[in-house]
């Protein structure tokens, strides 16, 4: 069957990348590329929260999911970039979401 316009509108592409050890929490894999709902089981936009959430619940092998997040929230000491951009300057966990969109986690904390 042929995808329609409708379903391209439906879902999301985008490139996600851990750095700075984050990658051991996904199965050591630095790159994932994924797809996701436009929009959440809500109806709104999807946004950085959802796609947080979507990460822990569906991509993250790992049991340890503390070292991610906190709270529901992601955790302190982890850098966001979105493509490129410093993701405080786009709004952190609300920025919605767009088609081939790049984000990047980085952990800025590191044993010694």
């Amino acid at each position: 069957m042929a995808s329609t316009p409708d379903d391209a509108a439906a879902h999301l592409s985008l490139d996600v990348e851990f750095s700075g050890g984050l990658e051991m929490l996904f199965s050591d894999q630095r790159q994932h590329s994924l797809t996701l709902p436009a929009e959440d089981k809500d109806g709104n936009p999807s946004t950085i929260a959802f796609l947080i959430h979507h990460l822990c619940e569906n991509v993250m092998k790992d049991t340890r999911k503390e070292l991610f997040v906190l709270q529901d929230h992601l955790r302190p000491g982890i850098l966001v970039l979105i493509n490129d951009a410093d993701w405080e300057l786009e709004g952190e966990e609300e920025y919605e979401l767009k088609n081939g969109d790049n984000i990047l986690f980085v952990s800025t904390l590191h044993g010694g």
